[in-house]
């Protein structure tokens, strides 16, 4: 076996440039597996991490068009095409305040959003707005690096006061303390009362750039509604937490007078099952991208099986000699199958090395958008890689490796 690695490896350096060349499908299929793997798992703990800053223990209601109407396939909990333009209007703030009287409710909130131009002198901006009362602040981690949250009094008076996002603030007022001064938003002026950290995107959303304000406030002055686009529990008891969300589906269907399921015009999942929905999300778009990587890996599998073909063809007469001098057909088929495989190999070796830098270069474009992404090259990934480039090599290597032991020594000397 010592002596196949040795005749192998001797093979292998004749000629670098093809080597190289042979395994450059393999290196982009490998990286491009490596580089997909660890982008999900940093693109996982930033999810964790935002899902994280809505508080621990959170449960989420979310308003939706009941699957029974038109707007829905039955029995669908997917938004159907015609539901952007049907509005549920039940979810209320009475709903939210049943739900705080439910034994394993800690607290929860109402939130209402909408998009207004933000004023403030020459400077002026496109934001979001986000109204909740004040018991976002008992549940929500987000920081004030300055100022103050609003108070119930505020809340309920529908007081024009607001706390801005840190890009929003640096946006209007640059370098320069926004609290005190005035802003307009909308129609309406506003006392700024506080500033967030810097928090980074969620999905679509983006707290630096929101500006956060009372819940009446918002409904009554920005947006004109008098219900709730969702809103945020938060359970005493987290090993409960599926139990609290059923009570309080109970609880809206009783405010709702909703008798059947099927038209529950609302939808209650806790942190555990949104995160389980979104890791399978992302196992199947893991899955698929692997999928087309894998069509490289083919392709440069094809491209090391031709050029086996080839290595052996110009080394006939060195197979012939080795055969009339004893060498078996199992040691000749060994010999070209332990080249294969070292150069399939070698090809995964790099490409995990270039795809762990691809990650890595990933990792710190996102760190610098403010995005709370972790570098991390699971594992897995680096035994997928090189597992992958030893199974492909061994496979496409075995016919020409084949090839060459079949050879009768007679006729092979012939090329010698």
């Amino acid at each position: 076996m010592a002596t196949a690695f040795k005749q192998a490896f001797r093979g292998l350096r004749s000629n670098p440039p093809r080597t190289a060349l042979t395994t450059l499908g393999i290196i982009i299929g490998i990286a491009t597996i490596v580089l997909v793997v660890a982008a999900g798992e940093g693109f996982r703990s930033f999810i964790n991490s935002q899902v994280d800053s809505f508080g621990s223990n959170t449960v989420f209601v979310q308003t939706r068009v009941p699957p029974t109407t038109r707007a829905r396939n039955a029995g669908s909990t997917t938004p159907g095409p015609g539901d952007a333009l049907i509005a549920v209007t039940t979810l209320k703030n009475r709903d939210i305040e049943a739900l705080k009287t439910l034994p394993n409710v800690a607290d929860a909130y109402g939130v209402v959003t909408g998009q207004k131009i933000v004023t403030f002198g020459q400077n002026s901006k496109t934001a979001f707005i986000f109204g909740a009362d004040v018991s976002r602040f008992n549940i929500d981690k987000g920081v004030l690096v300055a100022g103050r949250p609003w108070t119930e009094a505020e809340d309920a008076g529908a007081e024009q006061v607001a706390i801005l996002g840190s890009d929003i603030a640096k946006d209007l007022f640059g370098e320069d303390d926004p609290v005190g001064k005035t802003i307009r938003v909308g129609n309406y002026n506003f006392s700024v009362i506080g500033v967030y950290q810097r928090r980074g995107s969620f999905g679509f959303s983006n707290d630096d750039q929101q500006v956060f304000m009372p819940l009446r406030t918002a409904q009554k002055k920005l947006v004109g509604v008098d219900y709730l686009f969702f809103a945020i529990a938060q359970v005493r008891d987290s090993s409960a937490a599926a139990a609290a969300a059923e009570d309080m589906t109970l609880l809206l269907r009783a405010n709702h007078q909703i008798t059947d399921p099927d038209r529950d015009d609302f939808l209650v999942q806790t942190q555990e099952q949104g995160l389980s929905t979104f890791n399978t999300v992302l196992a199947g778009v893991t899955f698929l991208l692997v999928a087309v990587a894998s069509i490289s890996l083919l392709v440069g599998g094809v491209g090391i099986m031709n050029i086996m073909y080839v290595v052996v063809t110009e080394r006939i007469g060195e197979i012939g000699l080795k055969k009339s001098l004893g060498a078996t057909s199992g040691a000749i088929l060994r010999e070209f199958l332990i080249e294969a495989a070292i150069l399939t190999l070698a090809g995964g070796a790099v490409g995990v090395s270039f795809g762990a830098f691809l990650a890595f270069v990933v990792s710190k474009i996102a760190s610098s958008l403010g995005l709370a992404w972790i570098f991390t090259v699971p594992i897995t990934g680096i035994v997928l890689g090189l597992g992958v480039s030893l199974g492909i090599g061994l496979v496409f290597g075995v016919f020409p490796a084949r090839r060459a032991a079949s050879l009768d020594p007679i006729e092979a000397l012939r090329y010698e």
